[in-house]
């Protein structure tokens, strides 16, 4: 198929039905007695309902509050019957039941640190430490050496059970301070 050029092509002079051209939109004949008509059953309708409201309210019907005949029971159905016979006996088991209690020891895997960085130069270490101050929260920075080099790391603790370690790891988080793990103090 070949290549058409739209742009110097000549534009044909004579079509009638081309689908670019706007056709004039006829207006549409108004109706003036049909929303007349709906109109006034609005009207209508409106005040019927206020009426209806307005009859209710001074009704001498509906001013005094309806009366119920309710019988005097009589001392025969005042009294209640007596309680039946149980079938089950799991009540009575309950009572005499002895729990055993067993001896569990918590264990304490020791004191935690979280650590939020690792940098190779103590500048970097420095400026995590005061966006973490500023959260309220003291870290520390500790030195450790490499094959290398020296890395800095930004520490926090030492925590005594971890749930203190997640409470702080979500605050950092929460001011945009990612990356921060717990580990056991060692």
């Amino acid at each position: 198929m070949s290549n058409q050029d739209y742009i110097t092509r000549t534009p044909s002079k004579k079509k009638k039905n081309s689908p670019y051209k706007k056709k004039p939109v006829e207006p549409t004949p108004k109706s003036p007695v049909k929303t007349k008509l709906i109109g006034g059953l609005v009207i209508l309708l409106i005040a019927a309902f206020t009426y209806g409201l307005w009859f209710l309210k001074t009704s001498p019907v509906t001013k005094e509050p309806m009366q119920t005949q309710h019988p005097v029971p009589t001392q025969k159905e005042q009294s209640l019957p007596d309680l039946p016979q149980e079938k089950w006996t799991y009540v009575e088991n309950l009572k005499t039941k002895k729990i055993e209690v067993g001896q569990y020891e918590v264990k304490q895997n020791g004191p935690y640190k979280m650590q939020c960085g690792s940098f190779k130069t103590r500048a970097q270490a420095e400026s995590l430490k005061a966006s973490m101050a500023f959260v309220g929260i003291e870290s520390i920075i500790q030195s450790a050496q490499g094959k290398d080099s020296f890395w800095y790391k930004v520490v926090l603790g030492p925590y005594s059970r971890k749930r203190a370690a997640e409470q702080d790891k979500h605050k950092l988080r929460n001011n945009k301070i990612n990356g921060c793990q717990i580990w056991l103090w060692r």
